[in-house]
This record gives structure tokens, sequence and C-alpha cells, in this order.
């Protein structure tokens, strides 16, 4: 029987894409606490979606495997973005009206790779185009970098490398690579990850020009927060180590944790090792999908 699909009667749907820091380097620290990094990034075909349409009252509604987690009534990314957007518009003489929004979410919570930050991002661009908003790109880019570090990244949701904390864009030509996601269901906390970093000046992100083999390419970088996250959190390196004994081409943590993703060579390949850690660790969460060109 198939399953219904919350977004059915939507005006307008947006993906959610689930980011991927497939390196990240931690190279230095500003005055204000905040950490330098260069990153890696790339997104995926599988994420949260959300549904945006007209409604007499602002409402938000939430469902997917990990809605219960969430409080619709209560502050969160998705309807701070749709005030500050309301708000940016406004002061423009541009209409924003009420409107219902709703997220389906397939994403874990707090994991590493960009959930809050990609249903942020979706839904700016949602709403830019529910309510056919005119705003200059350095606006919502503003808005975006208020919402949090990794919403302008999720905004452009394309290959890319980050620099700064996040703000300074550059895009990157990657290929369309099998991966495989893969989560303890354990919560990591990012402020104490970065507290147990080891070094916050370590060497920057150097990429080859025009490598002409991306996962050989991606597995010389690393992700200076995996060694930190592995310590307060055991369950990265049991996920690690079994994504490794697939037929995985680069193994390594995305973000602060606590998913770790898998390359392979082909899309059997990586439904194959998502199906068999699955079977293995049936509590937790594995998703075999395809990066975004």
């Amino acid at each position: 029987m198939p399953v219904p699909d919350s977004l059915q009667g939507f005006a307008v749907v947006e993906q959610a894409a689930a980011k991927i820091n497939l390196a990240l380097h931690v190279v230095g620290q500003r005055d204000d606490g905040y950490h330098l990094l260069d990153s890696l990034v790339t997104f995926t075909r599988f994420g949260d979606r959300l549904g945006f349409s007209p409604a007499a009252e602002d409402r938000f509604t939430i469902s997917g495997r990990f809605g219960a987690v969430l409080d619709a009534d209560g502050d969160n990314l998705v309807t701070r973005a749709r005030d500050w957007l309301r708000a940016a518009l406004a002061e423009r003489g541009q209409p924003a009206p009420p409107v219902h929004i709703h997220l389906e979410k397939n994403l874990p919570i707090a994991s590493g790779i960009g959930g809050g930050s990609a249903d942020a991002a979706a839904t700016l661009r949602g709403l830019v185009r529910l309510w056919q908003g005119r705003l200059p790109p350095d606006v919502l880019h503003a808005i975006s970098i208020s919402l949090g570090a990794d919403v302008p990244m999720c905004l452009a949701g394309h290959p890319l490398i980050a620099r700064g904390i996040g703000e300074d864009i550059t895009p990157v030509a990657l290929p369309a690579m099998p991966v495989v996601l893969g989560n303890p269901l354990v919560g990591v906390s990012t402020p104490a990850v970065f507290k147990a970093l080891a070094s916050r000046h370590n060497p920057p992100l150097l990429l080859e020009p025009q490598p002409q083999e991306w996962p050989a390419a991606i597995a010389r970088l690393r992700n200076d927060l995996e060694p930190p996250a592995r310590q307060l959190c055991p369950e990265i390196s049991t996920i690690a180590d079994d994504l490794t004994a697939t037929d995985a081409r680069v193994v390594r943590m995305s973000g602060s944790g606590a998913t770790c993703f898998a390359l392979y060579n082909s899309m059997k390949a990586a439904e194959a090792a998502a199906a068999a850690l699955s079977e293995k660790h049936p509590q937790w969460f594995f998703t075999a999908t395809m990066t975004l060109e």
C-alpha cells in the first residue's frame, strides 16, 4: 500500500537536501569565539521536504520519522526564517500574508548534516516563491547568515567550498556520487566537540584544481572534528568501522557528527551496504542516496 504524500496539495514544495562536509578543516578562531573553517561541501537527493500554502493564519506542522522530536509551537529555524523574511519584505512594501508550512522531517536531529539549516534555507526559497518576493541577493544572504553559519551554503544548495565561518562560498564542479549516510541516533554536542579540539590552527584545505578521481582526492582531506567527536561518542567509531568494512571508497564523519558518510563506485554497492547495516543496527539510521552535482 503506497505511503500518503504528506505534502500533497501544497502550493509550493521545496527539498531540504542533507548537507555533507566531505572535508572540514579548522584553520583558526576569531576573537568573538567563532571558529574559522575550510570545508568541501556537497548535498544529497535525500533530505527533509517542506510544503507552503496560503492560510487564514500562520500554521506550522510537522511529520516524518524524526518529526515527533520537534515542537511545532516552539522557537525553531523554520518559523524564524519565515518571520525574518516577512520583515524584510514588509520593509520594502511587499506582501507576505499568512502561510501554512509543513515540514516532513526525514533527517536525524542535530546530526552534522545540516538538517535545521537546510530547513531554514528551504523556507527562504519556498516563501520567496509563494510570496513572489523580490529581495536583493545580499539581503537574502544576510538573512541566511543571521539564521546560522550553515544556512548560506544550504541556500546555495550545490557543491562548494565554504570558508570563514561558512559565509564565504565558492562553487565547485563535483560529480554526483553514490553515498550512504549512517547515524547512531545519539546526540553529540557541537560546542563540546570544538572544546575538545586538540588544535584550532590546522593546515588549510588544499584541493587539486581538477581532480581526475574525486574519491581519491577527498580521501586525502580530513575532518578535524572527527577525533574529538569519536572520543565523546564511541558509536561514531562503530559506524565508521562498519562502513569501512563495506565496499566504500571513502569513509568520514560529516560536520560535528554523529553522521558518517561513505562514498561508493555504484548505487548498487551503496544500497547493499545500507541494507546490511540497517539489518545489523536496526535502531540506527542508514540511507543510500546520490550526491547532487
